[in-house]
């Protein structure tokens, strides 16, 4: 037993296991994620960079398109301006051009002003004045303006040293010896009687207009001779003269033989003052305008019109009558002759003088040239 004990092996004593090293895999972890972190922070910071620049090309883009809009409109400005600039110097060449046009014409002018004698300036006088007399008896129907401008265009004529213009002074003294047979119509003392014949209407009170006949007052006239003779009525007659008043009221019975004029109450005064007024005014505008019938019309409308609206026993009114009567009578457009034919004269004078003048300055112009040649 004892050498079997000894014969067996030794027993060997079991070390406990060593514990395994893990700082390094912390290491590593934490290596992992400082490094994580990096890169987080790295990405983060380049996405705001990439931001800042998408921002910055955004803002780059606005404003090159604000530029390019300016740039466009400065460019449209000024090809308007280039425009406006054009149109100007055109309008400049075309008004250097008309100058130059007018300078050549009053060149040519002063040519002709410089071979034209006192003669062709004193028969262009005349020329003028012959146009106003007729333009003053045409138009205006101003008999003594026409004559004046006639008989100073026989002064002009008379300074003249051209014998040729006898036919023109002879139908002149005719002329002016037809303007002295008419009787000169006075426009502004017709107008201002006219004017003092429409203040008269204005004075005209309601007792002028004739309305005495108008049925109302029919009934008080038989009242009034009632009342005259003194005597009561009884109730019988009381009775009548009501019914009486109330048929006159209600029916007018009148005489057909007889002329009736237009009755008119107080209260139609300004109106029949309104008429004559208006009919007074044409009465003027053909005056001013010398239009006989309108003037004979219009004075006849308003005499009709006092004859049968007014009163004729009145004052005022039978003088505003006999004025519009003697205004009647007068003419505002007598019948003008023609003084035409002076004007006509004188034009055919200046004219053969112009030829003549021409025809004498060609032939001293060949003159000039053949002596050249010889």
């Amino acid at each position: 037993m004892t050498e079997t004990t000894n014969q067996l092996p030794a027993t060997v004593s079991k070390e406990p296991p060593a514990r395994q090293k893990l700082w390094p895999v912390w290491l590593v972890a934490i290596l992992a994620l400082i490094v994580a972190i990096a890169l987080a922070l790295w990405s983060w910071q380049q996405w705001n960079n990439h931001q800042a620049i998408m921002q910055t090309i955004e803002s780059l883009k606005q404003d090159t398109a604000q530029l390019e809009d300016l740039y466009g409109d400065r460019g449209s400005q000024q090809s308007q301006r280039l425009q406006s600039l054009e149109e100007k110097l055109a309008s400049q060449r075309e008004l250097i051009a008309t100058q130059q046009r007018q300078i050549d014409h009053n060149a040519r002018e002063l040519l002709e002003a410089g071979n034209r004698t006192r003669t062709d300036w004193l028969l262009a006088e005349a020329e003028y004045l012959l146009r106003i007399a007729n333009q003053r008896l045409m138009i205006e129907k101003d008999i003594r303006g026409a004559m004046s401008a006639l008989e100073a265009a026989d002064e002009v004529l008379t300074e003249s040293d051209d014998i040729g213009v006898y036919p023109v002074r002879q139908q002149l003294a005719r002329e002016i010896l037809a303007l002295k047979g008419l009787t000169g119509v006075d426009r502004t003392g017709l107008y201002l009687t006219l004017e003092a014949a429409i203040d008269s209407i204005h004075q005209l009170t309601d007792q002028a207009l004739i309305s005495e006949n108008a049925p109302g007052f029919v009934v008080s006239a038989a009242q009034g001779e009632s009342a005259g003779t003194g005597e009561e009525p009884g109730a019988m007659v009381q009775a009548w003269n009501k019914v009486k008043a109330t048929l006159m009221q209600v029916v007018v019975v009148r005489r057909m033989d007889e002329p009736v004029k237009p009755l008119l109450s107080p209260d139609q005064s300004a109106y029949a003052r309104l008429n004559l007024q208006l009919m007074l005014e044409e009465a003027e505008m053909a005056v001013l305008r010398g239009n006989q019938p309108l003037y004979e019309r219009a004075l006849t409308k308003a005499r009709t019109t006092i004859d049968d609206w007014y009163n004729a026993s009145n004052p005022r009114v039978t003088a505003l009558s006999e004025t519009l009567a003697e205004l009647a009578g007068k003419n505002v457009d007598p019948e003008l002759p023609d003084i035409s034919q002076s004007l006509d004269l004188l034009k055919e004078r200046l004219a053969g003088r112009l030829n003549a003048n021409n025809g004498n300055g060609e032939d001293n112009a060949d003159g000039g040239n053949g002596g050249g040649d010889s």
